[in-house]
């Protein structure tokens, strides 16, 4: 999605306008994305909610699927636009992002250069005459910070569900109008594990408002179904 990804700088952009988002194009190959707790509920009903790992860092992380093949967005029409009611946060944010500095729990604010929002001539500036940031700067800041923010309790759920051993590969398996379909390559939530919990674990996970997510995932997982629907649709448009 991102082609060129570097800090914000006052003096690199300070000419720098943003347009607003008017198509989707630059996540057509994005078949994956990252979401945050909060957005469970919302992703739910409509995207499958799986877990992919991260060996570098030894953790978990929960994405939405878009496509059911690397660079296939079944949600990216032909013109551009999105065709859910729901478009997760990594999305909207685009073309900002964020990026952890040297220090710890310290993050600078990025911006992929190469984005067609972006220009001199078009759009709301980023920075002001005196070199300061806007009021829509500021947005996107406090914007930035809420999903950092948030990150944060995502990153404490998907320890607490390795450290209980939760997660178990996915392995699915669905028809559509005679096409077959396996889904593998993430992990989803061990229903039996998750039964058989003690019950101070369960309270543990409870108390942390885990459980509703977990729920939320376990369900979003006939939304599989919805993707192979789609992918037989749109091939067949295109024959």
């Amino acid at each position: 999605m991102f082609k060129k990804l570097v800090a914000l700088n006052k003096e690199t952009h300070a000419a720098k306008k943003i347009k607003p988002l008017n198509t989707f194009d630059f996540a057509r190959k994005s078949y994956l994305a990252s979401i945050v707790s909060s957005e469970f509920f919302r992703a739910a009903s409509t995207y499958p909610i799986v877990f992919i790992e991260d060996p570098k860092k030894d953790e978990f992380r929960p994405v939405v699927l878009l496509g059911l093949e690397p660079e296939e967005n079944l949600f990216v029409s032909e013109e551009g636009k999105w065709e859910a009611s729901y478009i997760p946060a990594i999305i909207r944010r685009y073309p900002f992002g964020l990026a952890q500095t040297v220090e710890e729990d310290r993050f600078t604010i990025c911006l992929d250069e190469e984005s067609e929002f972006l220009n001199e001539e078009e759009g709301d500036a980023l920075f002001n005459e005196e070199g300061e940031p806007t009021e829509v700067l500021e947005r996107v800041k406090k914007y930035l910070g809420e999903l950092q923010a948030m990150e944060q309790v995502t990153t404490q759920l998907c320890k607490d569900l390795k450290e209980r051993n939760m997660f178990t590969p996915l392995n699915m398996q669905i028809s559509n109008a005679g096409e077959l379909k396996k889904i593998t390559g993430g992990y989803m939530i061990n229903e039996q594990r998750l039964n058989n919990l003690t019950d101070e674990d369960f309270l543990t996970l409870r108390k942390s408002n885990a459980l509703p997510l977990i729920y939320a995932h376990l369900t979003s997982l006939t939304q599989v179904e919805r993707l192979l629907k789609l992918r037989t649709a749109k091939l067949e448009a295109t024959e």
